[in-house]
C-alpha cells in the first residue's frame, strides 16, 4: 500500500487536508495499517449488513457470511489494486469509513469509498470524490468507478458528472470526463 498523500488544504494545515478544503472540516486521510482491520471489518458490515436482515438467518451465521465476505473482498482488492491508495476516513481523529483510490495511467479508479452510519448524509462522500476527480481533472484522466445498481450513491454520482458506460452483473460501471464542465456541486445526501 502507498500512503495517500491528498491535496494541501487552507495554508498547508495538515489537520484540514483533503476533504476539509471541500467543506467537511476536522476530516483527514491516512494510509491503512493492519491494526485497521477489526475497523475495517465492522465498517463492511455496516455497510453490508443491512441485505441480509430479514432473510431469518441467525445473527451468528449472518456474521460468519459478512466476515467471509470481507475477506474475499480485502483480497480481492489487494490482488487487483495492490499500488492503491488505501486510506481511513478520519474525523475528529476517529475512523469514520475509508477511500481506496487507485492511480491508473488513464484513470483515477475510485475503488471504495465506505462510511460508517452516523457519517453518511453529511457531504463527506461527496468530498472524497471531489478530492478524486480535481487530481483526475488536473492530470487530464478520467474518473471511474463501480456502483452497485441498486445503490443510492448513484445520484450522487450522476450530480458529479459520473454517467453509466457499462454493466457487469449487478453492478455498473461509471466514469467521469476530466474538465471544467464536471459538476463540481452539492455534496450528497446519499450517504455514500
Amino acid at each position: 500500500m502507498k500512503p495517500f498523500d491528498p491535496p494541501p488544504g487552507p495554508d498547508d494545515d495538515p489537520s484540514v487536508a483533503g476533504p476539509a478544503s471541500s467543506g467537511c472540516p476536522h476530516l483527514s486521510l491516512r494510509p491503512e495499517t493492519p491494526d485497521d482491520a477489526p475497523f475495517l471489518a465492522a465498517l463492511f458490515a455496516s455497510v453490508r449488513g443491512p441485505e441480509f436482515e430479514g432473510n431469518g438467518w441467525p445473527e451468528e451465521v449472518r456474521d460468519a457470511f459478512l466476515a467471509q465476505q470481507f475477506r474475499f473482498q480485502s483480497a480481492h482488492y489487494a490482488h487487483h489494486y495492490a499500488d492503491a491508495d488505501f486510506s481511513i476516513v478520519e474525523r475528529h481523529g476517529a475512523p469514520v469509513g475509508r477511500f481506496y483510490l487507485h492511480r491508473g495511467l488513464t484513470d483515477h479508479r475510485i475503488v471504495d469509498i465506505s462510511l460508517l452510519p452516523e457519517a453518511r448524509n453529511q457531504g463527506l462522500g461527496g468530498a472524497l470524490l471531489d478530492i478524486a476527480c480535481a487530481e483526475a481533472d488536473r492530470l487530464g484522466r478520467v474518473a471511474s468507478l463501480h456502483v452497485d445498481k441498486s445503490n443510492p450513491a448513484q445520484r450522487l454520482y450522476a450530480r458529479k458528472g459520473f454517467i453509466r458506460v457499462g454493466e457487469s452483473g449487478p453492478r455498473w460501471h461509471m466514469i467521469r470526463a476530466p474538465g471544467p464542465e464536471a459538476p463540481a456541486g452539492a455534496h450528497a445526501e446519499t450517504g455514500a
